[in-house]
């Protein structure tokens, strides 16, 4: 392997055709300059340099590893170019994995600052609530805490939000004019479904209705919280699920808080480490974290 810095003084040499030009432009002495040249004659097995006089011309070897050191060193300004870029957060990738609610909720805001702030960076987003399958985890991993228990060596874990369960209601049913309602008082009440499988969130809404002594009646099952919310606008039941996942209702529906126990599902944040000082990725958790303490002051939920 040929040692670049004195490439890069031959290469230096042969354009101003002075070693001490060379020293000046670059800040060594004329002494160091003619010893590292040395040297890459001894490494190369090459005369680059002949002396003619007081000065020096470079031989026709000389020439032919300058010319071809130029499209190397062109190369080189381009990688230390994509370096700065990345570290800037200017291009490069990064993924994001989420979950329905935060996806409907928080990453619209978060993906149009990133398109704004580092245009050239590419975001690629997944829905991670249902597994990975055979994909690799992504950089940035918005989750709901016990969804899963391995984080492939994700050392920074951030809890954003704990996120209480609330009923949706039609405004004419007697709920409605709760301020709360045990949990226990919607045991005789049909309830919509609305998760699509038995993962964390479901977990932590069958366990509250268990330390309230009663397992929910189901009378329609479906498979996401806006369906779900539609069905009860109908008077089917009522449904049960996250305050992230509510957002807007439908006119003729309320929200009521639920209490004794208060279902609460925790939504965290982890982040590769390899990504974690990426300014992008950093303006990701800003943004998230911005959006949680909204949500957690209410601001986001509106009747």
């Amino acid at each position: 392997m040929l040692d670049l810095p004195r490439l890069r003084l031959l290469r230096a040499v042969v354009a101003t055709g002075s070693i001490r030009t060379t020293a000046t432009q670059l800040g060594y002495t004329p002494s160091a300059v003619s010893q590292q040249l040395a040297a890459l004659q001894r490494e190369t097995g090459l005369r680059l340099i002949e002396r003619v006089g007081r000065g020096i011309t470079p031989t026709a070897a000389g020439h032919a590893l300058a010319a071809e050191a130029e499209s190397l060193f062109e190369t080189l300004t381009r990688i230390e170019g994509v370096v700065s870029d990345l570290r800037a957060g200017r291009m490069g990738s990064l993924s994001i994995g989420y979950f329905g609610s935060a996806g409907t909720t928080w990453l619209p805001p978060v993906v149009a600052a990133l398109r704004t702030e580092f245009p050239d960076l590419r975001i690629d987003l997944r829905i991670t609530e249902y597994g990975l399958g055979n994909q690799s985890p992504p950089d940035i991993d918005l989750f709901v805490e016990h969804a899963r228990t391995d984080h492939d060596g994700r050392r920074d874990v951030r809890r954003l939000i704990a996120d209480p369960y609330l009923a949706v209601v039609p405004a004419d049913d007697p709920l409605a004019d709760k301020d709360e309602v045990p949990l226990a008082e919607l045991a005789g009440c049909r309830w919509v479904d609305n998760d699509v499988k038995n993962g964390a969130c479901r977990e932590v809404l069958l366990k509250a209705c268990a330390e309230a002594g009663f397992s929910p009646e189901f009378a329609v099952e479906t498979h996401d919280y806006r369906t779900a919310i539609s069905f009860v606008a109908t008077g089917i039941g009522i449904t049960v699920l996250p305050r992230l996942g509510i957002a807007e209702l439908p006119a003729g529906l309320v929200r009521v808080p639920v209490v004794a126990p208060t279902p609460v599902r925790h939504v965290s944040v982890a982040v590769r480490p390899a990504v974690a000082h990426h300014p992008a990725a950093r303006r990701v958790i800003e943004l998230l974290e911005q959006s949680a303490a909204r949500q957690d002051a209410g601001s986001d939920i509106s009747d």
